[in-house]
């Protein structure tokens, strides 16, 4: 995940703009070939299932891209939306869950998602928007849209991690890691910290996901870095490479009959949101 510096000012200025993504905006074939590198063991998964198990029930995913998480969702959910506010990868997200009846995307953003109230169970978001202080307004808009019971849960990287945390602040310098993770216990989060297992194919594969997700100067410490600890050489290509890459997972859970700061919603309409069975994929 790489970020533009002014998209974390933004976000401390509450802004209520969609800032491009860096990455998949732009390179989404090497941002698949980075998607399916990810956490290979699926550490990911087990600690969210561990948090909540989402069989048949309402899930909302926040910032889904082309969609590469919905189908895992999908597999046990009852429903599961996916909200993505670039036109292009919105109408890929729809090409990749074609044949999934039970998941629907739909083009929107964090700040106002365009969902009734009270209508999912897990409301998940993954390297999306929710990079802390400034995030506020999704984090006001995915307390909306839960029931009470319901549970938030928001992955990021652990910029403190080695050696992959030491390159993003490279590139960020002024990002405050435990900051980061101050604010997110304020608002009321759990926080786990996750360790995974990039593999990628080969050198290539991994030079092509480290040149999207750094600067230039940074990717080339990187891509040596990597090449170091995996003992490959220039006309070693062929061989699968591996990158240790940390994790953070928040979970907060909406109060049952409680209505939290900020939470627009009233306990009356909280509490007929809870015993609706209604799906949100219905009009």
């Amino acid at each position: 995940m790489r970020w533009f510096p002014r998209a974390v000012s933004s976000f401390r200025r509450g802004g209520d703009e969609v800032l491009p993504s860096p990455n998949i905006w732009y390179y989404q074939k090497a941002y698949e070939v980075e998607n399916r590198a990810q956490d290979v063991d699926g550490e990911i998964w087990r600690v969210l299932a561990g948090c909540r198990d989402w069989s048949g029930e309402d899930v909302l995913d926040i910032g889904c891209g082309d969609g590469f998480h919905l189908p895992r969702f999908a597999a046990t959910a009852r429903s599961v939306v996916g909200i993505e506010p670039h036109e292009p990868l919105v109408r890929d997200a729809r090409n990749r869950v074609g044949e999934l009846s039970n998941v629907e995307v739909r083009q929107g953003r964090a700040q106002r998602l365009p969902l009734p109230d009270a209508v999912f169970d897990v409301v998940h978001a993954r390297t999306a928007y929710f990079f802390g202080p400034g995030c506020e307004p999704g984090l006001r808009e995915a307390e909306r849209v839960l029931r009470p019971g319901g549970t938030l849960m928001i992955v990021d990287l652990d910029v403190t991690s080695e050696p992959y945390g030491r390159w993003m602040r490279l590139d960020l310098p002024r990002y405050d890691p435990p900051g980061v993770e101050k604010f997110f216990a304020r608002q009321g989060f759990d926080c786990r910290k996750v360790p995974t297992r990039w593999l990628f194919e080969d050198a290539a594969a991994m030079e092509a996901v480290l040149k999207i997700e750094f600067s230039a100067p940074v990717a080339a410490k990187a891509v040596a870095e990597v090449r170091r600890l995996n003992k490959v050489s220039s006309a070693a290509g062929e061989k699968r490479v591996t990158l240790p890459v940390g994790y953070r997972v928040h979970t907060r859970t909406k109060p049952t009959g409680l209505v939290v700061p900020g939470h627009s919603v009233s306990s009356a309409d909280a509490s007929a949101g809870a015993a609706s069975s209604a799906s949100p994929r219905m009009p």
